[in-house]
């Protein structure tokens, strides 16, 4: 029954994705439309989740959010992957003291969560998606070299690194050709879980005014809007809030059932 959390996870994350890509070519109203004529409308037609305080269209909003939530995750988990797991192998395969200063460089900057970091870029360039998704990447590059490392050092004990390095293999055709295969289902696995981490860091950001400016809609943003009428309409605040637990959980499914197809010692377990 493992196989269960990797279909429900893959379903609800195609869902995220596919709401995203619709909306880049439609979505059933213009989301940054005001119509005071039509606010605070109850779900129905044409409405099918209502409208919010400024008569747009809740589910156009829903959509349109979707879009930012994986445009801020493919370049936080992207930017995460590039530098993280590099830096997590060259540890692993370098001298005590460089892998030392290495990990010691990860932990200082794991000390700085995503939120202070968001604070100075928006300080420094100002707020946008772009600042959002670069400072939940660069607090995630501190994880990515921690698993990164600790399966590369599971693979240089075995017997077919021992082989290659008594072969003369260079460092770098060693982890091109034989490291970075067999640490790729790890990897797979902690990329899932950040996208997840990404989307309710990005949630945050947006609620604080840090991440992509209005008129843009984020559903971090929605729920800040939905505070003003939460106890006369609190299904304002409902649907961005099941929109953001069903995408960080359906990648925390996903990538819980990555881990159990793809871990062998998971794998055989009846």
């Amino acid at each position: 029954m493992r196989w269960i959390n990797l279909v429900l996870g893959t379903v609800l994350v195609a869902g995220v994705i596919l709401l995203g890509l619709v909306s880049l070519a439609w979505t059933p109203f213009d989301p940054t439309l005001v119509v005071p004529g039509e606010r605070l409308q109850p779900p129905g037609w044409p409405h099918i989740l209502g409208t919010d305080a400024f008569g747009i269209d809740v589910f156009s909003r829903i959509m349109a959010g979707a879009r930012v939530v994986v445009q801020v995750g493919v370049v936080a988990v992207g930017l995460a992957l590039l530098v993280g797991v590099p830096l997590g192998v060259a540890a692993a395969m370098s001298h005590r003291w460089l892998s030392d200063l290495i990990m010691r460089g990860a932990d200082i900057l794991y000390a700085f969560p995503a939120l202070l970091l968001a604070i100075l870029l928006a300080a420094a360039v100002g707020a946008s998606t772009m600042t959002a998704a670069v400072a939940i990447g660069v607090a995630s590059v501190p994880a990515f070299a921690r698993v990164a490392r600790a399966a590369t050092l599971q693979v240089m004990s075995s017997d077919y690194m021992l082989a290659a390095r008594a072969a003369g293999t260079s460092p770098l055709a060693a982890a091109v050709t034989h490291v970075l295969p067999n640490i790729a289902a790890v990897i797979w696995v902690q990329a899932s879980a950040s996208f997840g981490m990404a989307i309710l860091a990005e949630a945050g950001l947006s609620y604080l005014g840090l991440a992509t400016p209005p008129p843009a809609p984020t559903w971090g943003r929605m729920l800040r809007d939905a505070q003003n009428v939460i106890f006369s309409n609190p299904e304002q605040a409902l649907w961005p809030g099941l929109a953001i637990a069903a995408a960080v959980l359906g990648f925390n499914l996903l990538g819980d059932g990555l881990r159990d197809q793809l871990d062998p010692r998971l794998r055989d377990i009846s």
